[in-house]
């Protein structure tokens, strides 16, 4: 299973693995006391990307589809894929917009190449 989950909000048991997907460590999250078992940066936007996006709503669409080309031919973005596929996984973000963010956007890339049974 996969869900998505502000690294600000309390951790839970049903979390699974929980995997943080931004570039940058959140700010005031102490990475000792944090509860993330894996940091993939290198699936997160670029940082040429994630300025122009600046989360600017009204270019959420182009940002989805720059991210999605981004994401081609990444090794990391493969193992992250793999291991959904074999854990519940939980997306670790910290963007104050929970609607338009780099781990909405991967879940919208990755739920397509799920089977049935994982999601």
């Amino acid at each position: 299973m996969l869900m998505i989950k502000r690294i600000y909000e309390k951790p839970s048991i049903t979390d699974g693995k929980r995997i943080l997907v931004d570039r940058l460590w959140p700010r005031g999250v102490k990475r000792s006391t944090a509860n993330v078992d894996l940091w993939m940066k290198d699936v997160a936007p670029s940082d040429d990307l994630r300025h122009w996006f600046a989360h600017d709503v009204a270019k959420w669409v182009q940002f989805k589809a720059k991210y999605k080309k981004e994401l081609d031919g990444n090794k990391h973005f493969v193992e992250l894929v793999h291991i959904i596929k074999t854990h519940d996984v939980t997306l670790l973000y910290a963007s104050q917009d929970m609607e338009h963010n780099n781990a909405v956007a991967l879940e919208e890339f990755i739920k397509p190449l799920l089977g049935k049974d994982s999601q």
